[in-house]
């Protein structure tokens, strides 16, 4: 099931027969079926491995050892448990299929890895939950696969960002003459706890949230296709970009751009879907919020000189969500608003303006809002809303499996 994500090899795993009760403790080699412990998909056959053939004492095989001893000493502490079980005796011990388990941990990210002996009590106690959810009939099959997929996604987004970014700018080489792998054990030790702590108190806060958006819902079909803004902020002339730049300069600048996107529409009651690198997905439910969000992204990017020019594309229509994803016809023609919008604008759909109007943010006409006003300064009407916003209707033009669209170009109202 599991992929042996420290790097160290079967041969260093320790192979002595802790089953799990009631799981097989003989079996050839290589047989699933008979819970054997056959090398890895991709390990080297007995004999290939360089590090294990080189003579004793070379340089190559003392630096192979001393990797892979602190790789399982680090997964051990971060598992909090050694390796014990083959794929075959954590699905024993769990009570479910080899097959159910192999799917949940596929879902989850790993990659298999035959009958190694890799996995740990946690691994077990994690398949016996997701099964028993699914015996109690709180979540079907499907469900509980989808479920570990969308967390294993998650997560291994974070870890490698985590390790790429954060413990990579803490474990510089000191001045006490350890190596970095050598800072990494202790660095590890004394912030998993408290990373953990985060982690979880940051999911609860998110539950919390997307929880009271749903029970907001009108009603039952808009708990999962719903009525919201979606809008896209793309990077003009980023391709030129990464031919110009170099690694560290265009990795600096995305971290930038994805920082100050994500602090913005955080900050203004929007939702980040995702980060493409030079471009970001965000939603709204309130089309007046997800109006700020583009132009605040715009006018904030504007005054960066560091930062290419921005163009934002907003539609409002039913979205289909899955997974923390937004999937859907408005989605679609959100990115099409984006790709054929001017440097430094914000193009947004009919339904948008008219969401626009209707909710009082923007005028339906400015002719009719333009009389009223003059209606309001001679005596003989009431004067217009408070309008945030202008809109400005551009060229129809068809956009490819679309159809023809009309995009309006939004401002802020002077």
């Amino acid at each position: 099931m599991t992929a042996d994500d420290s790097g160290a090899t079967p041969r260093d795993v320790d192979t002595g027969d802790d089953a799990v009760p009631g799981a097989p403790d003989g079996g050839s080699a290589g047989d699933p079926a008979r819970g054997g412990d056959a090398p890895a998909e991709g390990s080297a056959p007995a004999g290939g491995d360089p590090a294990r053939t080189a003579p004793e004492g070379a340089p190559a095989a003392r630096e192979a050892d001393d990797e892979n001893t602190i790789a399982i000493r680090l997964e051990q502490l971060i598992l909090g448990a050694d390796r014990r079980y083959t794929p075959f005796q954590a699905a024993r011990g769990a009570g479910v299929s080899m097959d159910l388990a192999a799917r949940f941990w596929r879902a989850m990210g790993f990659a298999d890895i035959g009958q190694v002996k890799a996995l740990t009590e946690a691994d077990v106690l994690a398949l016996r939950r997701l099964a028993g959810l699914v015996e109690a009939g709180l979540l079907s099959e499907a469900m509980a696969i989808q479920v570990a997929r969308s967390t294993g996604q998650t997560t291994a987004r974070l870890a490698d960002w985590q390790i790429d970014s954060f413990l990579e700018g803490l474990t510089e080489p000191q001045d006490s003459g350890l190596t970095r792998t050598e800072i990494t054990y202790p660095l590890v030790e004394l912030l998993l706890p408290e990373l953990e702590e985060f982690l979880v108190y940051v999911w609860r806060r998110q539950l919390a949230a997307a929880t009271g958006r749903v029970v907001r819902a009108q009603d039952d079909a808009e708990m999962v296709d719903r009525r919201l803004a979606v809008g896209f902020a793309d990077l003009v002339g980023f391709t030129r970009l990464t031919r110009r730049l170099e690694e560290e300069e265009l990795g600096e600048l995305v971290e930038a751009f994805e920082t100050t996107c994500s602090d913005l529409v955080a900050a203004h009651g929007g939702r980040l879907i995702k980060t493409l690198g030079d471009e970001v997905l965000f939603s709204a439910d309130d089309a007046g919020v997800a109006a700020e969000i583009g132009l605040r992204l715009i006018e904030t990017m504007t005054n960066d000189e560091t930062m290419p020019e921005l163009r934002v594309g907003i539609a409002f229509g039913t979205v289909t969500t899955r997974m923390g994803d937004v999937f859907g016809t408005t989605v679609n023609l959100a990115s099409r608003l984006t790709s054929i919008a001017p440097k430094d604008t914000v193009l947004v759909d009919e339904a948008f303006a008219e969401e626009l109007g209707r909710i009082g943010e923007a005028p339906v006409s400015e002719a009719e809002a333009a009389a009223a006003e003059k209606a309001a300064e001679e005596g003989t009407g009431s004067p217009p809303p408070p309008y945030r916003f202008a809109l400005q209707p551009m060229w129809q033009r068809p956009v490819r499996g679309l159809g023809v669209v009309e995009p309006w170009l939004l401002s802020r109202r002077d």
